[in-house]
Formats: C-alpha cells, structure tokens, sequence
C-alpha cells in the first residue's frame, strides 16, 4: 500500500436506530443518511436534505483529495480508452422492409444517433440525435427506439434524470420533429400497434416499479389512455416486448422463480390480453410464435438447466405442452430465437457457449462455435421474421467483438464487422487460458483468465479478480477494450464464474441464492487463492472488483477473506442487504424476495441475511483498501447503502484501508451517462486499482 496523504477523512454522525424482528434487535447508527422522501429525491435530486448531502459532498472531497497523487494517471487511463474507441462508430444496419435501420456516432459524440437508410441504396436518414437532445440537461440516457409499422414514426424514450423513469415522444421521420404526443413515468420501451395509430407500454408507479400495461392513442393525452393490464402482486415486474412474428404484443410478467405470459393481438385496435399458461410457483417459461404453434422455453417438469417445448396457439396451457428439445442436465437453454423456418438456441456447457440450429421442417440440427479456451457468443436477432440469416457476435479476452451474418441454410459465415481498435491491438500479444479453482466443499469454479504474452508468472504480478455470481446472470469471457489498460501494466485481469450465476448451469445458480448465498462469496475468494496457487499473484497483489450484487460480493469478501486483498472496487453496492430487504416500499424489495429470501415474513431467511450482510457484519479488524461508488438518483442500489457502509467501516476497522465513497450527484446506476463521461469513472476504478497495487506510476 503506497503512503498516503495526511488528511482527516469524514466522520458520519452516530444516531442511534434500533429495529426489532423475530425477536432480534438490529442497530443502525447510520439510518438517517436515507433521506425520508427518497422517492422525490429520485425524480428532483435538488431536494435531498442538506445534511445527507453535506456529509456526500464531504465523501467525494476526501476521496478526491486522496486520490489527486493519481490525477494525472486518471488522464492517461482516459486517453487511452479513448484511443481504443473508433469515435466514427455505427453498428451493423439491420434490414425490415424497404429499410435497414442502425445506430451511429459522430467524431467526438457522446451519444447514438438513430438512422435508416433505404435498402435498396442510397443515403443514410439520421432521425434522433443524442448529442443535441442530451445537451438540454445534466444527464441523458435513451430508454429506446422502435420505428412504426408502416415505417412513418419513431416512437424514442429517454430518462433526464438517471432515475430511470422514461419519458415517451414519438417523431416523424418525413419532417424530424416530435408529434405532441409526451408520455411520462415508464420503463421506456414501446410496441406499436399494427395499424401505426397506438402503442402499448407499461408505466411506472410511485414505488418504482412496472405494474400497469397501457395503450396510448396517438393524438391524445396520457390521461386518456386504457388501461391494458395491471399486475396485483406488487412482488411481480410486468414488461413488453413483441413477439417473434411481429403479430403479437407479449406482456412479460415474474419474479425471479416464476413467469406467466399475455398475448395481445396487435391488428385488433382493442384488443385484450389473452393468458397463455397460468403461473405456478417456481415455473418458468418465455415464449415465441410461428403461425399457429407456440414455442416455450421453460423449467417445467424439473428441467433444471432448460427445455424447449412446444404448444398449439388456439390451446397453449400446460397441459399441451410437448417436448421439443428435451432437457439436459449440464446443458443450460439460455434462449431461443425463432424464425419462420428455423430455431435458434443458445446454449452453454461449462461455461462455454454455443448456439444450436434447427431446421423445423425435417428437424436437422447442427451448431456454430469456437476453439478458443473461454469466449462469449451471443444471438443479436434482428426486425425480420421470414429469413434465413442469423446475426451473432463473437469476441474472446484477446479477440475484439465480430459481427456474423450466417446463412441458417447453407451454413455460409460472413464477418459484417470487426471492432476496430484505433490505437492498434494484436490478440497474440496476450494470452486468455482458463484454471479450476476448487471451493471449500469440492465445487470446481472456472476463472477466466488474461494477461500480457510476456508476463512472467512469478507470484508478483498485481491481479484483478471481478466477480458477480447472483440472479443466474454468468459473466462471459468478452473483450474490453478498457481491460488492456490494466493488462498492458502488468496486472492480470480474471473473472470467477461463481455460483449465484448460471455459468455452469442453473443448478449452479441455485447453489448461490438464499441459503446457499455464501458459497458466492466462498467461491470467490477460492478463485484468488487457486490464482496464487498457480503462480499469477500472491496474498495483498489481488484487487476485488464487482458492481451491484457484485458490490455485495465484494462487501461480504472484505469481511470474510480480506486478508487476500490490497483493495476493494465496488460500484454501487447492493451492501445494506438486511435493511433493504425489510423495507417493502424500496423499488425491488418485494421482487427480491425470491432471489434473497423475505426477512420480514421468514424468521429463517433473517437471520440467514443477517449473517452476510455486507453492512451488518462490518467488524473491528483490518480492512483493504475500498472504494465505493454509488448514484444518488439510483432505484436500484439506493445511495445510502454505499453511504452507510462506508460510515460504519470507518468507524468500526482497527487498521488498512484507506475506506473511500464516490457518489455522483448527478447519475443512477448506470453511472454518468455518455461513452465518454463513463470512461473517468472506469479511470477512477481502474486507478485506485493501480494505486493499491503499486502501480500509479506504471
């Protein structure tokens, strides 16, 4: 740990808080750093009460303060990552009708900028520019875009806030401008009606959370839209997308364990949701259509890892389901993709992917992957339903992302484009390999692993170790750019695919939740210790590094293995896990439930959380160093829970640290919005990483 300066870091003020369940007392000193009207704080930051924002402002000068020795180094990181981004950039066009439709940026473009050109050729038409619109205000971030049936409008959505709350307009490409149409408080997404003249979309209510499904007429004012379908149980997210074919609006709704579905028929102007199957607890399925015959995929009948089924559209209950790729133990059906001719699922053994194509007529499959040692594949889908061409990405730690058309029929691959690395990149000067890392009770957790050709594999090098490991979400092996900036300086980057996530199976989610949550974090402290084993680092060298869930990771490891770490990044910490499970107004707390377990109802799942919470088990001993950056305006890891950790970690630790808050007053929890502005908080990570390794001056 390099010297630090002399500086006298704040100290929160103790008010003492105690609450009481099952008979437990739990005390909370810092409980009033959470403002009483946080919903109002999320829609005008202005009006946070002047001592929770006297005590963050203070935070983010100590922090700035103590990091000013790597200022200069911040820069450097920024100019780099900057140099690896082809400022020009515009991703692949993808065809619907006469147009193919794509997004771009300009030279210097913080923003998209959403466009179409003909395809028969011809030049390109730009309909939204993120620059200009993001100009009008402190932080802007598209929610999305989707063109009109008849390719006259562009119904666009944007949050001002970083709150996440969306507002709806609708343009027209013929003349650019905005229709009168302004539609507040949604989750951001659209699907329109056949005819052109509506779209449905689903609102949010004063907690946050989607409930209610609406169709808005245009011409006329959001008071006077209908109301579709509205969700009862306030632990279930409702949300919209359109179905394969395109004949139908899907109204998505679930917790973490359970799923039902609607169809609304999109050419019937007042139409109403048709229920496909009804929801039983812990049964999940999605689903896509092809004339009359719906596909589901789902974990009915006990597949764990996943099967596909099939159901006739006029009678898609249970009951009617029949197996069409049965399931697989090990092999995990991450999602299907239908065409009109063919399926396409994407699916993951050990935690390589790959993706299965059937041809649907004669049931011929055949599957498309690669050789190297840990890679990431994914299905980009597409506007048309009756092709046969599939779009897919592929990258690896050391290969840039490439964008695949494949021909479903004659199995002819075409590269439509290779990320273009502007301040140059060779893969064969780094190295991606994959090591077994065994936990405490014999699991076998895979690490991903990449480092610079030339390393030399000493015990020495400085290593960052990112983890996430909750709700199923893996973590592929992909390339980022940004990484090289920490590679090209010695440090070897790795990712353990820890339980909690999918990447070995949704058995291996399941291992990792509610009462099983710690062997998480016991995973990933197995993981740095099997890196030191192996020679590419020791005990002090490894930098924790993980955001959201992952932030609760990286609290739960610094108290329970942080004699591994030098330092600590994490990115609004989802630390205050007790509290904001007890708290059903928050946002997600009652959709949670399924994934943490409910401490208010479930005497068991209290005192299960109160043994790992990051907050609750923060304790007098020595700490690494710790960063942690939270959003004021976030709903999803309130400001306050990174706030309050922070607080009780420096007023509880014998020694280490330092312990360090960032919020940014102006963001959620996407972080400052803008490819750009998002780079000084990855410097910010990436330096204070340096930093505690010893190699701010690399």
């Amino acid at each position: 740990m390099p010297d630090t300066p002399s500086l006298t870091p704040p100290l929160a003020e103790r008010r003492p808080h105690t609450v009481v369940h099952h008979g437990i007392s739990v005390s909370d000193d810092y409980a009033w750093l959470k403002d009483a009207n946080w919903q109002k704080v999320l829609q005008d930051p202005t009006v946070l009460a002047p001592d929770i924002r006297g005590y963050l402002e203070a935070e983010n000068a100590y922090a700035e303060s103590l990091l000013g020795t790597t200022s200069a180094l911040q820069k450097t990181l920024v100019a780099e990552m900057r140099g690896r981004i082809k400022e020009d950039d515009s991703t692949v066009p993808s065809p619907d009708g006469p147009f193919a439709y794509f997004r771009k940026f300009r030279d210097g473009g913080q923003h998209p900028l959403f466009a179409r050109e003909p395809r028969a050729g011809g030049d390109g038409h730009v309909i939204l520019d993120g620059d200009a619109l993001a100009a009008q205000s402190k932080f802007f971030q598209f929610g999305g875009a989707r063109h009109s049936p008849d390719h006259a409008l562009e119904a666009w959505s944007a949050d001002i806030k970083g709150s996440e709350y969306f507002t709806i307009r609708v343009r027209d490409w013929a003349t650019g401008q905005d229709l009168d149409d302004i539609v507040e408080d949604t989750d951001g997404g659209v699907v329109w009606a056949a005819d052109s003249k509506a779209f449905y979309y689903v609102k949010l209510d004063d907690n946050h959370r989607p409930m209610q499904v609406y169709r808005h007429r245009l011409g006329t004012a959001q008071a006077d839209d209908a109301l579709v379908y509205e969700e009862q149980d306030s632990g279930w997210f409702t949300h919209l997308h359109e179905s394969a074919s395109g004949r139908f609006c899907v109204i998505a709704g679930g917790d973490h364990e359970t799923s039902e579905q609607r169809l609304i028929d999109l050419s019937v102007p007042d139409a109403q949701p048709r229920l496909v199957a009804a929801r039983e607890d812990g049964v999940q399925y999605s689903l896509a259509d092809r004339g009359d015959e719906l596909f589901f995929l789902t974990n009915a009948d006990n597949a764990i890892d996943f099967k596909i089924v099939t159901a006739p559209l006029a009678s898609p209950e249970r009951a009617n389901w029949r197996d069409l790729v049965p399931h697989r133990v090990g092999v995990y059906v991450l999602d299907i993709e239908l065409y009109a001719g063919h399926l396409v699922r994407l699916e993951r053994r050990n935690a390589l992917p790959s993706i299965v194509i059937r041809d649907l007529a004669g049931g011929d499959e055949h599957a498309i992957a690669f050789d190297e040692a840990a890679y990431s594949l994914d299905t980009m889908g597409g506007y048309e339903f009756d092709t046969t061409n599939l779009r897919f990405g592929y990258s690896s730690m050391t290969t840039p992302s490439e964008v695949f058309d494949y021909d479903m029929v004659t199995r002819e691959r075409s590269l439509r484009k290779r990320q273009d690395i502007p301040s140059g990149h060779d893969p064969a000067d780094y190295v991606t390999t994959r090591i077994m890392a065994t936990a405490q009770d014999g699991a076998e957790v895979p690490v991903s692993i990449l480092h610079r050709r030339d390393l030399v594999r000493d015990g020495q090098a400085p290593l960052l170790l990112y983890g996430y490991g909750s709700y199923g979400h893996a973590i592929p092996a992909s390339f980022s750019a940004n990484r090289l900036s920490l590679v090209d300086r010695g440090l070897v980057y790795a990712i353990a695919h820890i339980r909690g996530g999918s990447d070995k199976g949704w058995q291996w989610y399941l291992d990792g939740k509610r009462e099983l949550k710690t062997n998480t974090f016991d995973d990933f402290a197995a993981a740095g210790r099997a890196l030191i084993a192996a020679n590419y680092t020791s005990a002090k060298k490894i930098v924790g590094h993980g955001g959201s869930a992952g932030g609760m990771l990286m609290g739960a490891v610094a108290n329970r293995a942080g004699e591994l770490f030098a330092g600590i990044v994490a990115e609004v910490p989802f630390v205050d896990v007790l509290n904001t499970m007890l708290d059903d107004t928050l946002p997600l707390t009652p959709p949670e439930w399924p994934e943490w377990g409910n401490p208010i109802a479930d005497e068991k799942a209290f005192r299960t959380i109160l043994s790992y919470s990051p907050y609750d088990n923060v304790a007098a001993t020595t700490y690494p160093a710790i960063l942690a950056m939270g959003g004021l305006t976030d709903p999803r890891v309130t400001y306050w829970e990174p706030a309050k950790w922070i607080a009780r970690l420096r007023a509880s630790m014998t020694g280490g640290g330092p312990v360090l808050l960032r919020t940014n007053m102006d963001a959620g929890h996407g972080g400052a919005s803008g490819r750009f502005n998002r780079l000084d908080e990855v410097a910010l990570a990436y330096a204070f990483a340096l930093w505690v390794t010893g190699r701010a001056q690399a």
